[in-house]
């Protein structure tokens, strides 16, 4: 029996090299990739998550954390979707229109996956039209919304506009995060949440899905 655990300490110590050849050693000796994905994977980011929230960790460990995980993703993500694997939900996320910051997007981003979701990283200076394109085409069933400066936070209840008015709001959740953010401005604007940080992100995504279903 292959022992998994050499993965979950790769991606908590944040050994790119060490994960991905541990995931190669894991397929060849016929593990299967979900297997990989929900004892090792998931479990490593959820306690990077938690040492993050409790200070142990720091911007720097998660995205090392997160490069570790995205190298074992990489040789995974095929084989699950040749394997008609169904991620946990599927994320539409961006930067909103006019901001053009991406750091704390690119490390929701990570987070999202490594916790089992699929990802469609529509950028920076995404438009309302851009995430409501992303919901009717690409079927997401959440939406991300990122903004670092405080002139560009109006572009977040416009966009959760454009979604009424294309009639699919109902059929999404929509949560918002940034440094200018509050649980207060989510709730002004209409937003089904807020997250102040990458790993709650992934934890108010995870709890939306479970309330919509």
């Amino acid at each position: 029996m292959q022992d998994i655990k050499p993965l979950y300490d790769a991606i908590l110590s944040g050994d790119a090299k060490t994960a991905r050849e541990v995931t190669e050693k894991a397929l060849a000796a016929g593990v299967e990739p979900l297997k990989l994905v929900h004892e090792a994977m998931v479990p490593a980011m959820d306690e990077v998550g938690r040492r993050f929230e409790c200070n142990e960790y720091f911007v720097p460990e998660l995205l090392i954390s997160a490069r570790a995980m995205k190298a074992a993703l990489e040789l995974l993500r095929p084989l699950l979707a040749a394997k008609g694997a169904q991620p946990v939900g599927r994320v539409a996320i961006g930067t909103v229109k006019g901001d053009l910051h991406d750091i704390g997007k690119n490390l929701v981003t990570a987070m999202l996956e490594g916790g089992g979701f699929e990802v469609i990283d529509l950028g920076v200076n995404v438009s309302a039209e851009q995430f409501v394109n992303a919901v009717k085409e690409r079927n997401a069933n959440v939406v991300a919304m990122s903004a670092l400066l405080t002139t560009t936070m109006p572009s977040m209840r416009t966009t959760i506009q454009a979604l009424k008015d294309a009639g699919v709001r109902q059929q999404v959740k929509v949560i918002i995060g940034g440094a200018p953010i509050t649980q207060r401005y989510a709730e002004e604007i209409g937003a089904d949440g807020y997250g102040e940080s990458a790993p709650a992100a992934v934890t108010l995504a995870k709890k939306q899905l479970a309330t919509k279903n």
